[in-house]
Formats: C-alpha cells, structure tokens, sequence
C-alpha cells in the first residue's frame, strides 16, 4: 500500500472529485461583494431539481445535522406533539433533537433494516392523532435502508395534518426525490454525501404549507431562523458568512451533475447498489436488508462465520480501503459500504476485489473472483447508463 493512497469508501464523507478541489481552492472574495452574489445565481436553480421542487433551497454553513435542527426548531414549539418514525441511529437523531427543545415525541420504531411499513404509520397516526410533524428518514445510513418517501408522505397527508419532515442527507444527489410531487413539506440534506463535498453545508427547502407554520412559529431561533435565510436567498445572499469555498466546490458540483445527467446520476447509483450486492450473494454473505428495501447509496453486509472488525482492519491496514462499521447494537456485527458521489463501476469492482482478498486473508474461504464476476454479470447486463 502507498503511504499516500486511502480508499475512502465509508457512507460518508466521500470523496471529492478532483475538479471541485481545484474549485475550492480559488482565491477568497468578499461574501457580500458581487461575486458572490453572481456564484449563488448559479447555483440557487440547478438546486431545485436535486430536490424535486420548485421552491427555494436554503444554503446553511453547516453539518448535515444542522439541518435537522433548523428543521426541528422551525417546525415545532415546545409542548407541541410529533412522530418519530425510527428506522436507525439517525431517525433516533431526530428525537434526541425534538427532546432538547422539550417537545413531546412519540416513536414509530421499525426493526433495523427493515423499511418503515406505511401501514405501520397509518396505525401510529391514528394512536396520536394530535401530532403537528413526523420525522422521517429517506435513507438510514447506519442500515442500508432506504424508506419508501412517496408513501409515507401521502399515509401522513391521509391521515392527519401533520406535517413531513425528511432526512434526506445520505441519498438526496444520489437518489431520485420528487419533493413537491411526493408531498414533502421539510426536505434537508448535507454536503459531504452524494453531493461530493467536505461536510460544512447543509441544504433544506420547505413547502408552501410548511412556510405557513414556519411564519407562525414563535420558538425563538437566531442562526437557524429559516425566515431569514429565505429573505436572503431571494436577493442572492445568505443571512451570515458563508461557506464561500464550498460554494465554489458546489457550482462546479453542480456542472458535473449537470454533464453527466440527474437520470444518469440515479441510474448509476442503481448499477452499483445492484453490483455490491450481488457480489456478496455470490459468497453467500447475508446482506441486512432486502433487495426491496436496500439503498442506492449504502449497503450494510451481515456476517454470520467472519469478524466484521477483523476484514476492516486487515483491508484498511494492506490496501488502505476505509469502510465503516456498524452503529449502536450493530457495532462489530456488520459493516457498511459507501457506493455514493464521487464513485465509479471501477470502484465498485476494485473495492470488491479488495474485500475478496481481505476475506481469504483473515481465513474465509471463498472462491476468489466469483463476487467480481457478479458484479460484473450485473454489468453488463444493466451497465447501459447512456
């Protein structure tokens, strides 16, 4: 292994293309000069159909999780009811935020990779009929799991007059999202996932019914007031300094997408999501969750006869490939590979010709090149992403 040479194939942060480096790295300008005001007419339309939305997306300096709390405090008053749909470690991110700002949370918890059942949410509605919001997320990160959005949004519009609130901070850039089409009234997401940049933005946009309870929420809020940002947006500024080197990174972002194509994009996130996993079924390696229910930007591999810990280390240690462990209860049972952003079919065949050699080297025996030829099978039979 080089020194210098690390695969970084974890669900986030990921890696950056070399283009939007040499973005980044540009020489400073003023975050009220002119400039700045020309970048973010850039980059404020070909935000919109990321999100699938016609309304303004609002750029906060911030972690993904920034954006949660903004969603949060914008949404809800302190008293105020509301439904956590749970389907991992950051769905319960979600209540651990609504519970600081002392607001009463019921969960919906689903079983770690699985995908929330709408008719599973159709009975919470019911049980709690007094709920103003339900939090949800699109795709849980610490499972593989992505939830089926479009239907969990039209249970809670059925059903109740809550609003939904989603997550989208692991997939939105990597996925298909249709915000407005959906019925979505919060949708947030971040920087350093599909989007291919360092952490330290976070993107949220709100429906026309969700500004209504935003304008009338009195829960005091200063840095995540969403009124201010939306004021600001609409005269190409943002309320407080700017993250002005990510937002350099973020227009030639942006140019790629726009090169490669939104539906190649999702398309090739599909053809990786397909090829890991049926690299590992080849092995007979269990998978955590379902063909149905499984990401396209992460996938959560279970074992059941090797150390999840012990193929990390050696892979991290003999061939500087970082993939990342399980969460919470998780923790040693499985690990987790990032196939979003800044990732290729070619990475995707390198990291599982890696993990093949990891496999032999901690004493798993398996047929070497049998998940490669998967993967490769998969290619060509739905690697036509023209």
């Amino acid at each position: 292994m080089l020194a210098d040479q690390q695969l970084l194939r974890i669900p986030g942060p990921s890696p950056i293309p070399p283009s939007v480096t040499r973005a980044m790295g540009q020489p400073m300008i003023g975050h009220r000069a002119s400039e700045t005001k020309k970048l973010l007419q850039s980059i404020k339309p070909r935000l919109k159909p990321i999100f699938g939305t016609n309304q303004e997306v609002l750029i906060i300096a911030g972690s993904g999780t920034a954006g949660l709390e903004a969603a949060v405090v914008n949404t809800v008053k302190p008293g105020d009811e509301v439904l956590v749909v749970v389907t991992g470690a950051f769905g319960e991110r979600f209540s651990k935020i609504c519970l600081e700002f002392n607001i009463k949370v019921h969960q919906l918890n689903v079983d770690w990779g699985e995908a929330a059942n709408p008719e599973a949410l159709t009975q919470a509605l019911r049980e709690h009929p007094g709920v103003s919001v339900v939090f949800t997320t699109y795709c849980e990160t610490s499972t593989g799991v992505l939830n089926p959005i479009d239907k969990l949004a039209k249970v809670v519009h059925e059903h109740s007059d809550a609003l939904i609130v989603v997550d989208g901070v692991s997939c939105v850039a990597g996925v298909e999202t249709k915000m407005d089409e959906w019925g979505i009234d919060v949708l947030v997401t971040g920087s350093q996932k599909a989007f291919m940049l360092p952490g330290g933005l976070t993107f949220i946009a709100a429906s026309d019914r969700a500004w209504k309870v935003i304008e009338d929420n009195n829960q005091p809020s200063f840095y995540f007031n969403l009124q201010k940002y939306r004021d600001s947006i609409k005269e190409d500024s943002t309320p407080f300094t700017p993250a002005t080197s990510l937002l350099f990174g973020l227009d030639q972002v942006l140019n790629l997408f726009d090169e490669e194509g939104l539906e190649q994009v999702y398309a090739r996130h599909q053809l990786m999501k397909n090829m890991t996993r049926a690299a590992f079924s080849a092995h007979n390696i269990p998978l955590l969750t379902s063909d149905q229910a499984a990401s396209p930007t992460v996938t959560a591999v279970h074992p059941q006869d090797f150390s999840a810990e012990e193929l990390r280390k050696v892979i991290k240690e003999e061939f500087g490939l970082s993939i990342a462990g399980g969460q919470q209860h998780l923790k040693g049972e499985i690990f987790r590979i990032g196939h979003m952003g800044y990732c290729s079919i070619a990475d995707v065949l390198q990291i599982i010709g890696i993990i093949e050699l990891g496999l032999t080297k901690i004493g798993k025996e398996i047929d070497l090149g049998k998940g490669v030829k998967a993967a490769q099978e998969i290619y060509l039979q739905q690697g036509d992403l023209s």
